[in-house]
Parts: structure tokens; C-alpha cells; sequence
């Protein structure tokens, strides 16, 4: 369960980001005036990812491909069912904090079949009754309340974010479920379990990554083209180009 300090502990955190908001759209003001993209940092971005590149094809990868040669696919279906269900607390309070009470109240529904019928999450009765999964997070709850992406960041070991879903982030984790039902050094093994999992659930794109000619640039825009889709719940606003300018570009 959530408890009321956990919940404080956001509020505060929410302060931070309207500060931070300011400092991104300070930032944001000057990349467009400069003619760039999102991506003001890409110079040290580029260093970073290169050594999250090389961490995970000689640590993170070896160890995923291990794990999920020795684990039966529908174990760990079954184990990805539990990992979203016991964090699902943060989706159902991230869509009551971007005013989407009915989809909170279904996803508290889903929640408790999956809990109860579902053997603790392993098992997802909920979609079979019509109760989809959705996904929200802090990151997008600020969007909502008016604050900006910000820049394109790469964090170490963790990988892409932006400023605005790196602070959603964290606040996710102050009132993660996971971190409260387990404790100690069982919340850490854990936790690294579920890193090791999850990498193992990105095995498959690994070879479409490499094939790409700039493999930055090829995260950066996957991951920046997701959060768009989640910011519009599944349904982003088409692109429009403009043929004519483009046109007059050539001649």
C-alpha cells in the first residue's frame, strides 16, 4: 500500500519540479534559438551511451541471455505479470493525480482481480475480463500539470531519459511497492532480479539496434518517439510536413 508519507514525500518532490520546470524552459528557449534539437548535450550523451554500451555487452547482456536460457518462457510471462502488478499502485496514482478518475477506478479493479484470482499477479485474469493494462507515471502527470520535456539526458547504467521523465522517475521510486513490501538485502536481490529480467525482455530488438547506422541517434529517437506515444495515451497527433517549404529548399 501507499502510506501518507510516501505521498508527502511526492508533494515535496513535486516543488523541486516546478523549479526544475523553469531551468528546463530556460533551456528548451535556447536550444530552439540555437537551431538544434532536444538534444543540447548530445556531445557527453554520445560518451555515456557508448559506455553504457560497453557495460552492458560485457555484464548486463551475458547475464540476461543466461537468465533467459535457463527460464522457461511462461515463467517468465509470469514473472513479468508480477513485476506490473505489484507496481501498479503507481499508474493507478498517476492517473488520479492527471485527473483520469474512471481509469483509476478500473485500474483498481484490475489490481485486485490480478492480486487475488491472479495468485498474486502471476496470472492476468483482469485482460481477460475486458480491464487493460495502462501505463502512467510521474513523468507524465507533470506534463499534464503544464512542465516542459526538457533536454535529452543518458544516464549512466540506466540509460535514455528527459529531464521532466528522469524526475518523474524518481518520484515513481519514493512510492514504489516493491521497495515496501520487500526489505533490506531482499529489496536489493530483488530489485537486480527484476534488472536482469527486464534486460532480458529487450534481447530481442538487440540485433535491430546494431543494425542501425547511428545507434545513439536510434535510441534516442525509439525512446523519445515512446514517450510521445504515452503522453497521448496510444494515440499522438500526426506529423505534418511541409512539402511546399521543403520544395523551395532545392530550387
Amino acid at each position: 500500500m501507499i502510506d501518507p508519507a510516501a505521498i508527502k514525500k511526492l508533494m515535496r518532490l513535486a516543488s523541486l519540479v516546478m523549479c526544475l520546470a523553469i531551468l528546463s524552459a530556460c533551456a528548451s528557449r535556447q536550444t530552439l534559438e540555437q537551431g538544434s534539437t532536444m538534444d543540447p548535450f548530445e556531445p557527453v550523451n554520445r560518451k555515456i551511451y557508448r559506455f553504457n554500451e560497453v557495460a552492458d555487452k560485457y555484464v548486463a547482456r551475458p547475464i540476461a541471455v543466461g537468465y533467459q536460457h535457463i527460464t522457461p518462457a511462461v515463467l517468465r510471462t509470469g514473472i513479468t505479470n508480477f513485476f506490473d502488478n505489484i507496481t501498479y499502485p503507481i499508474d493507478i496514482l498517476n492517473a488520479a493525480l492527471q485527473g483520469k478518475f474512471k481509469q483509476a477506478g478500473l485500474d483498481t479493479s484490475r489490481l485486485i482481480i490480478n492480486s487475488t484470482i491472479g495468485v498474486f499477479g502471476f496470472m492476468d485474469p483482469a485482460t481477460d475480463v475486458g480491464l487493460v493494462k495502462h501505463n502512467e507515471d510521474f513523468g507524465q502527470t507533470i506534463d499534464v500539470w503544464g512542465v516542459p520535456e526538457g533536454p535529452y539526458l543518458m544516464v549512466p547504467f540506466f540509460g535514455p531519459r528527459t529531464a521532466r521523465s528522469g524526475v518523474g522517475s524518481l518520484a515513481d521510486a519514493y512510492v514504489n511497492p516493491q521497495f515496501r513490501v520487500f526489505s533490506g538485502s531482499t529489496r536489493t536481490q530483488v530489485y537486480i532480479f527484476w534488472l536482469i529480467h527486464r534486460r532480458s525482455m529487450l534481447i530481442g530488438i538487440d540485433k535491430e539496434v546494431q543494425r542501425a547506422f547511428d545507434r545513439y541517434a536510434f535510441v534516442r529517437d525509439a525512446y523519445l518517439q515512446n514517450r510521445t506515444y504515452l503522453l497521448y495515451d496510444g494515440n499522438p497527433p500526426e506529423e505534418r510536413f511541409d512539402f511546399e517549404d521543403e520544395d523551395e529548399e532545392f530550387k
